[in-house]
């Protein structure tokens, strides 16, 4: 039995594991490419939420089994416990629903492509069970390996 490239990668990253760093341009409708091998390891949905980071000032494409898996945890929760009640309205709020086009494209909202500095140049890198989307001016391109970084970064949660 014969395999292409395309089932290899698959296999090997494993569902959903997204991997790697792509630069792309948002086009002159402002909309983005995500990159097709990443589609199709998050199952090739027909959309995708996108999500402000708390933490840092980018944006995370969250796969719709991913959020959805997150949210059920909200959804056990009492109806009206209150602060499952405020987490809900802020998610709800921040978050987008973006429809991806024939061509892999999303359209994500001013309000958050302002929040992250997106302008042009889209910094694409991938965060395991996200997509995080970065300004190259807060995520610049390195020559080599951190290593340093990397075994701080293993270190913290035991990797």
């Amino acid at each position: 039995m014969a395999f292409d490239n395309k089932q290899v990668v698959a296999a090997a990253a494993g569902p959903g594991l997204l991997v790697g760093r792509f630069d792309h341009n948002l086009d002159l409708k402002r909309r983005l490419i995500v990159p097709a091998g990443w589609r199709e390891l998050m199952g090739s949905p027909d959309y995708v939420y996108v999500f402000p980071d708390p933490n840092e000032r980018c944006l995370n494409i969250i796969p719709p089994a991913e959020m959805e898996g997150r949210l059920e945890k909200l959804r056990q929760r009492a109806l009206f416990d209150k602060k499952a009640g405020v987490a809900q309205r802020i998610i709800g709020e921040n978050a987008e629903q973006a429809f991806l086009d024939v061509q892999g494209r999303i359209r994500i909202r001013d309000r958050l492509l302002a929040f992250a500095g997106l302008e042009k140049t889209v910094v694409l890198i991938g965060a395991m069970n996200r997509i995080q989307l970065w300004s190259p001016a807060l995520q610049p391109e390195q020559e080599t390996v951190d290593q340093v970084s990397l075994a701080t970064a293993c270190g913290d949660i035991e990797f």
